[in-house]
């Protein structure tokens, strides 16, 4: 064949998310604090929706119980038809606008349903003055967080450290992790700042005396010396221990430091413990993720006998399509092209409160079905949580298991057990004795429960915690409890021993 450039027609199919349906499920799978986001983006960028006010929901709700006429609601099946005048002739006319009034009518309807499908399922909770106190309250005492790093620079303003040192005090700050750290060592820093290693430990020795204790250490001997140090215990045998036998001590071989010091083996133990209470990680608490908030998206609470689940919709704004543009679109001096652009927003703000609805809806079958299936879990915790898949829960909801995957997607719910990611419910599990199925999470609990209470002296081997395990009903490999011990960051048995 000759090479060239050649025109051929083909025919192909493709699946592609349309811009809707992209923007719904990104609504599914949005935390409550993002999509009051996405919200608040939408209500920007259309100008027909607008955000119904809970004072606004009350009115109208009080309104209804006073027996004062509701604004009516136009009969879809029989559109009132709109009275203009024909220029020509001067002569009523009764003809609708356009074609869109018929659908025009029906979006009227739309938004009023919506309105009293939110009255009905989701009554504005009356405060009283006291609880909005409290709330304000609450608020203003929120404070933004500061890292490690800002603490030590504004401690570094107030040393007396001379100008040229600062800069090097800095320079040694930018290197320290948020454990606090120093993660270059000094031949380090000095090649690649060309600056002494002599002044660079002169300040990072200042440093070092900053608050938290034992920030600027290279490595966890020097975290522990520099906190025995701030605390005056560099002649206790704990500064002894970490100072000589800092590797038998991470592998808790307390015969070999006793020996090595000339002690008793309770003397080292005592020791131990006290070392156990110093802070590793000096830069804990400065951690952002010590300011994580989480906001429930359900609420499960206990009635009688039953478990009564509801959403939190009060973080969720309330939308609503502006009258303003209802009225300029049945307006009949309107020119087409703003009827077109009224008549696309109108849609795509119907859309948007569609599948808001939609949302909603949809976490809160799955929750109830969860609660369902979780009821011994509700009733009595951690121990008596059941396997579930999500393919169970997507058959009986009716959807589709990836669309539950992304309902329970950094979502939370509060029960009387606590607050839980919406995932932790879903669990593989295995076969109990009896035949019954018990979640992998239950027995991790078992494991752990089995091992805090186990004897200093002589801690349970994982062969024995299967032995355990097998009286109870519970059948699973020597591996399996080694894999459950180590998700829970339990050390093994000979580590754990206590002389």
């Amino acid at each position: 064949m000759a090479q060239g450039l050649h025109l051929s027609q083909k025919m192909s199919q493709s699946q592609v998310l349309a811009p809707q349906l992209q923007q719904s499920l990104a609504l599914l799978q949005a935390p409550t604090l993002e999509l009051k986001a996405l919200i608040e983006h939408e209500l920007q960028q259309n100008p027909v929706l607008e955000e119904e006010l809970t004072g606004e929901m009350e009115q109208q709700e009080n309104s209804g119980r006073d027996g004062e006429s509701a604004p009516e609601v136009a009969d879809p099946a029989e559109p009132p038809a709109e009275v203009t005048y024909d220029p020509a002739t001067e002569k009523p006319s009764s003809d609708p606008v356009d074609d869109f009034q018929a659908e025009f009518e029906r979006l009227t309807q739309l938004d009023q349903e919506w309105r009293d499908h939110f009255a009905q399922t989701n009554a504005p909770i009356r405060q009283t003055q006291e609880d909005e106190e409290r709330r304000q309250f609450m608020f203003d005492s929120l404070v933004a967080g500061t890292s490690l790093q800002e603490s030590l620079l504004e401690q570094v303003r107030l040393s007396d450290l001379t100008p040229e040192q600062r800069q090097v005090a800095e320079m040694i700050i930018g290197n320290i992790d948020d454990y606090g750290y120093v993660q270059a060592g000094v031949d380090e820093l000095a090649f690649s700042t060309n600056i002494p290693a002599d002044k660079i430990l002169e300040v990072m020795r200042v440093i070092q005396t900053f608050h938290p204790p034992g920030v600027g250490a290279r490595d966890l001997r020097e975290c522990l010396l520099l906190q025995l140090e701030r605390a005056d215990r560099k002649d206790s045998l704990e500064y002894r221990i970490v100072d000589k036998h800092m590797e038998a001590l991470g592998k808790r071989r307390l015969p070999e430091i006793a020996r090595g010091l000339g002690l008793s083996v309770d003397e080292v133990q005592e020791s131990v413990g006290r070392i156990g209470h110093l802070e590793p990680r000096p830069g804990r608490d400065f951690l952002p993720d010590n300011q994580q908030y989480i906001l429930p998206e359900i609420f499960v609470q206990k009635a009688g006998d039953d478990f009564v689940v509801t959403n939190n919709n009060d973080q969720i704004p309330h939308l609503r399509i502006s009258n303003t543009y209802k009225d300029l679109m049945s307006q009949a001096e309107s020119s087409p092209e703003v009827r077109e652009y009224i008549r696309d927003k109108i849609r795509a703000g119907k859309f948007l409160i569609k599948s808001l609805h939609q949302r909603q809806q949809t976490i809160l079958n799955i929750a109830k079905e969860i609660v369902k299936r979780q009821r011994e879990f509700m009733e009595h915790g951690v121990s008596h949580l059941k396997p579930l898949t999500m393919v169970q829960v997507a058959d009986v909801v009716g959807v589709h298991e990836t669309t539950v995957s992304r309902a329970v997607s950094a979502k939370y719910m509060q029960t009387p057990q606590g607050i839980f990611e919406m995932k932790y419910f879903f669990t593989s599990g295995i076969r109990t004795a009896n035949g019954i199925g018990m979640s992998n999470t239950s027995v991790k609990d078992i494991i752990s429960e089995m091992i805090s209470n186990e004897a200093s002296g002589k801690p349970l081997s994982d062969e024995e915690i299967v032995k355990l395990l097998a009286q109870k009903g519970i059948v699973i490999a020597r591996r399996t409890v080694a894999k459950y011990r180590s998700e829970l960051s339990i050390l093994p048995s000979h580590l754990r021993k206590v002389y």
